[in-house]
């Protein structure tokens, strides 16, 4: 037998198992209408449509999303959970102290799904500036006045206001929310000034006209969203932040459980369809999975380790 053809043959009997069992559930750690469920809900039903298998959403948020993380952990390594994470459980460690999983020890990591740029958003009503340098302008003028809202303490969003003030030397007071949906909900509301979002929640709101893209934190321009600068372009060189998201399986998975999913990511990351969702919110098709996605999420704690104590960012 070929190589290229062995492991889909070892495959099958487990994706024949897998036909017709309950349904495989994916725990994301945040409410519905927020970043990571723009990137779940289209890719878990694509799944569904390919495995023949349901493939359900379950939405736990809180606490920046360690508290979904923490049911996740303790759920059965039966081949069925899953876990839709975000680089906010890798800035989690240096956050909260006493976290009760370990993102590194108690998940195997499955793969990489999106990356985005964050994006610095406001209600135009609310803050009427038609560039960046027009909010530095503002913020300058009265600092404190304009606050920010994000996904809850210890996410990107979070971390990309602090860092946001502290190369620009301004000050926005900080609302944590549950999730990057309820805090758009209000940023569209006017009940916040501005967001540092992740471009996948924000990209349906910005085109619609109901919040105003000043600038992705990004090196080039994002993906479907030609016309909004890079922080660089608008005034703010070396302001890089992104929200990524990826999949883990409970530690104690089968191998054989977490290679079919993989086998069915790739599948689903081939389909136009996909392609076209994930450009359309800004984001790159991936293509990293298993161990190597491990040693890069292993990378990405380290390094927001190092930003967390340089900004000085604390719980609210």
């Amino acid at each position: 037998m070929k190589r290229r053809t062995l492991l889909p043959a070892l495959l099958t009997p487990w994706l024949a198992q897998a036909q017709g069992s309950k349904p495989a559930t994916w725990i994301v750690p945040f409410p519905a209408g927020g970043g990571t469920d723009a990137f779940a809900r289209p890719l878990t039903a694509q799944l569904t449509k390919q495995m023949g298998r349901q493939v359900i959403i379950d939405n736990k948020g809180g606490a920046g999303g360690t508290v979904g993380a923490s049911i996740a952990a303790k759920l059965p390594a039966d081949g069925s959970n899953f876990f839709m994470g975000a680089v906010h459980h890798a800035i989690a460690p240096a956050m909260y102290p006493k976290l009760d999983y370990r993102l590194e020890d108690d998940f195997t990591p499955v793969a990489l799904l999106a990356s985005v740029p964050q994006v610095v958003v406001v209600n135009p009503t609310q803050v009427p500036v038609a560039d960046l340098k027009g909010l530095l302008a503002a913020l300058r003028a009265k600092p404190g006045k304009l606050n920010y809202g994000s996904a809850g303490n210890g996410t990107s969003h979070h971390l990309a206001g602090e860092l946001f003030k502290l190369q620009t030397k301004t000050f926005i007071t900080h609302i944590p929310y549950r999730g990057s949906g309820p805090a758009l909900q209000d940023l569209i509301a006017g009940q916040v000034d501005l967001m540092f979002d992740g471009l996948g929640s924000s990209a349906t709101h910005i085109k619609s006209g109901r919040i105003k893209a000043l600038a992705v934190a990004s090196s080039k321009r994002a993906v479907g969203f030609p016309d909004v600068p890079t922080a660089a372009e608008a005034g703010v060189p070396g302001y890089e932040v992104s929200t990524w998201y990826g999949l883990w399986a409970p530690k104690g998975t089968a191998k054989e459980a977490i290679a079919a999913m993989q086998a069915e990511l790739r599948k689903a990351f081939a389909t136009d369809e996909i392609r076209n969702i994930w450009h359309g919110l800004g984001a790159e098709t991936p293509n990293l999975y298993g161990d190597a996605f491990g040693q890069f999420v292993s990378g990405e704690v380290k390094r927001w380790a190092e930003v967390v104590k340089r900004s000085g960012a604390k719980l609210d």
